[in-house]
């Protein structure tokens, strides 16, 4: 780092942000075959692109002419920097900005074989071809007028990290918002469905226990005619019986209808009022900052959450990133 002042590091940075999101972006609009704005942040920039450069850059300094150390440098320095980097943005806005969890031999998603190997090919191509020219663009540049451009890019670049970092912890806490009120709305929709398993369990212990009062009032009364009046049984049974199965079906309804008003009382109106409660809750973190979000989204299609990927993936669909 000694051969570099402190504003010709800063200025290797930015200029490989900047080469990082056009080969990002170049590279995920070709695959998807439409244009994406790669990155986390809003300007054309991708620090991740920008950190690794410079610590190969810092790392190869002693073994540069030798190519296989400067290779295994770049290997282990953007590994470890990608592994880290990986690790703290999702611990801190619970979504992991890119995902090797499908790709073999990956170290939980943050980093995989192929990407540490294409890491060191590009420390190589940095090192031997690319920083040559950018190197000597830097160093001739006039120290006033480099230091004066690096501060007016840093000014831009840390309001868009500001801004950025922002809405990404928001982004964090709607998708763990998210995952709450979907546990709250099926909790709700399962209540409403051990309701009206309730309350057909009791209709059918209603119907067994009016069928069972029936037959006792129907055959004390076929008994009870029969002793007083001397008619045949069959002839009592018939006439009896039709008009207390009418009777029967009657107050079945009635009973029926009392027991369903009955399950229909506030737990029902309350269920109902906390679902309508959740759901519009949902779809109003759903809405908010929906532009930024699908911006977002769209510029990280492999984004991915190991504690909220349901949550991700709805708001996803709902905001047409995919």
């Amino acid at each position: 780092m000694l051969i570099y002042t402190w504003y010709q590091w800063l200025a290797f940075f930015y200029i490989y942000c900047f080469f990082g999101w056009i080969f990002e972006s170049a590279y995920v609009s070709i695959k998807t075959g439409h244009f994406v704005n790669r990155g986390f942040l809003r300007i054309p920039m991708l620090p991740l692109y920008g950190s690794g450069a410079v610590m190969m850059l810092w790392a190869s300094l002693p073994f540069r002419g030798n190519l296989i150390l400067t290779y295994i440098s770049g290997v282990i320095g953007a590994t470890l920097l990608e592994y880290v980097t990986g690790y703290v943005m999702e611990l801190l806005f619970k979504v992991r900005y890119w995902d090797y969890s499908h790709y073999r031999f990956n170290l939980h998603g943050y980093i995989c074989l192929s990407s540490s190997i294409a890491w060191g090919f590009l420390t190589l191509l940095m090192t031997e071809v690319i920083d040559r020219p950018i190197s000597r663009a830097v160093t001739g540049l006039a120290p006033m007028v480099c230091i004066a451009t690096v501060l007016l890019i840093s000014c831009v670049f840390v309001y868009d990290v500001v801004y950025s970092v922002r809405e990404a912890f928001a982004l964090g806490k709607s998708l763990e918002a998210l995952t709450k009120l979907r546990a709250e709305l099926e909790g709700v929709q399962v209540q409403a469905a051990l309701l009206k398993m309730a309350a057909a369990e009791r209709l059918t212990a209603t119907k067994a226990e009016l069928h069972g009062r029936h037959r006792e009032k129907r055959e004390g009364l076929l008994g009870r005619f029969e002793e007083l009046t001397g008619f045949s049984l069959e002839t009592l049974r018939e006439k009896a019986g039709l008009k207390l199965h009418l009777d029967d079906l009657a107050e079945l309804r009635d009973l029926a209808e009392l027991r369903l008003e009955s399950l229909k009382g506030k737990s029902e109106s309350q269920l109902a009022e906390h679902r309508a409660e959740t759901e519009s809750k949902i779809a109003s973190i759903r809405s908010s900052k929906s532009r930024y979000r699908r911006s977002l989204l769209k510029g990280n299609p492999t984004a991915a959450s190991s504690r909220f990927g349901r949550a991700l993936e709805d708001l996803k669909e709902y905001l047409g990133a995919e």
